[in-house]
């Protein structure tokens, strides 16, 4: 099996290391460097009606790179598209659900597809609109986040509310809704109230059995501010 191993402490590689005819597949552009005895090729991973999902859907690559070993061993060098965390997570009794943007890599043995969820939680959450993605299948998945991550357990009886723009990837056993996170009392008037001049709006509340991979960055924040940058480059010129 393929060897994932994090290296770097700001803004780190994901170091893989494959045998002879092994394959990993990995988000466009994420490749930095590989042995010449690895091969590279653009593949629509599931076939055309999931590329298609997944690009129309999440605004994920329609393409995406497979880095083959066919002339022997080899080591190759990946990076995610924002700045901060990579987590292994080891796909099998347990599939993942991820959000958009999360996806670095993973195994042959892995399958990512995208799964629909509820009309509430397409609107507000902001995991991946009406559609998500799901790893199933056997072997390991990398997901990324922006800034610092951490695994948070989640337990019966253990609810769990997360900023939405802080959620990686979470168990899909796991059960979510949006929720306030406010105190339950003084009616829901007061709570959304309370809520907004909080500054926090709505989240996520987890419950149920199952980990969940959280990031410190707001990467909402950030795509918003990059985009801001860019076009204020633009108009500039």
């Amino acid at each position: 099996m393929a060897t994932f191993t994090i290296t770097g402490d700001v803004d780190p590689f994901l170091h893989v290391s494959l045998r002879q005819s092994e394959w990993i597949y990995c988000e466009s552009d994420a490749m930095v460097m590989m042995e010449d005895t690895l091969d590279l090729t653009g593949r629509m991973t599931g076939g055309l009606g999931s590329a298609l999902m997944r690009r129309f859907a999440n605004g994920e690559s329609f393409f995406q790179q497979h880095i083959e070993a066919n002339r022997g061993d080899g080591d190759c060098l990946l990076s995610p598209v924002l700045p901060g965390t990579m987590q292994v997570l080891e796909v099998g009794a347990t599939s993942y659900m991820i959000s958009d943007g999360a996806f670095v890599a993973a195994e042959s043995g892995v399958n990512l597809r995208v799964r629909t969820q509820s009309l509430g939680n397409a609107l507000f959450a902001r995991t991946g609109g009406f559609f998500v993605g799901e790893a199933t299948g056997k072997g390991q998945l990398v997901v990324s986040g922006f800034g610092s991550g951490f695994i948070v357990d989640v337990a019966p009886g253990k609810d769990m509310i997360i900023d939405n723009a802080h959620v990686v990837a979470w168990d899909s056993r796991l059960r979510y809704e949006i929720s306030v996170p406010t105190a339950q009392g003084g009616g829901l008037f007061n709570r959304l109230v309370s809520s907004v001049t909080s500054g926090e709006g709505l989240v996520l509340r987890f419950s149920g059995q199952g980990k969940a991979v959280i990031c410190s960055r707001n990467r909402d924040a950030f795509v918003g501010w990059m985009r801001s940058e860019i076009g204020g480059s633009r108009k500039n010129r």
